[in-house]
């Protein structure tokens, strides 16, 4: 008993002495914070954009190309930034126009200005079936999808952006 007391309280107060690393800028769960609605900018679609350029036809052993057609996602609802001992996982939830969207992907938008200013950002894009499918409930039409970002490249970053259709969510490093 006599022993156990001190021994207690010791315990007790170097538990207590921890209480800042929550806090602290070296907990990698602060390195990120909430995401919050960013401005989006809207994009006219050209009649000739699926038509690519500069090409005469495949080549005589060749395979045809298989053609991937995106849509920016309607709404983007959530993003987290999740830290991982290589880097962090980067993980969106949307909202599809409609039920029976696939092939879910993060596709990153390549910009000049955004590596200069630390920003990494990419366009939430899904496929839809080529025939017509009911519009249904939200739950129904949500969509995830992550990726992964390593070390290396997160130590230049400063802001991270998902566009959408109608909105653009993006999180600020802390």
């Amino acid at each position: 008993m006599k022993k156990s007391t001190p021994l207690l309280l010791v315990s007790t107060l170097a538990l207590a002495a921890c209480s800042g690393w929550s806090e602290s800028r070296v907990n990698p769960t602060n390195w990120f914070g909430s995401s919050t609605p960013a401005p989006t900018e809207v994009s006219v679609n050209e009649a000739d954009a699926l038509v690519p350029e500069g090409r005469d036809g495949p080549g005589l052993f060749s395979r045809p190309e298989k053609e991937v057609i995106g849509f920016a996602i309607t709404k983007v609802d959530e993003l987290r930034i999740d830290p991982t001992p290589t880097g962090a996982i980067i993980y969106v939830k949307g909202t599809a126009s409609r039920q029976g969207a696939y092939n879910a992907r993060l596709v990153r938008v390549e910009n000049e200005e955004n590596e200069k200013n630390g920003i990494l950002e990419y366009t939430f894009e899904v496929s839809y079936p080529s025939y017509a499918t009911n519009q249904g409930s939200e739950r129904s039409r949500e969509v995830n999808d992550a990726t992964t970002v390593g070390r290396a490249e997160l130590r230049n970053i400063r802001l991270v952006r998902v566009r959408g259709e109608q909105n653009a969510l993006e999180s600020r490093r802390r």
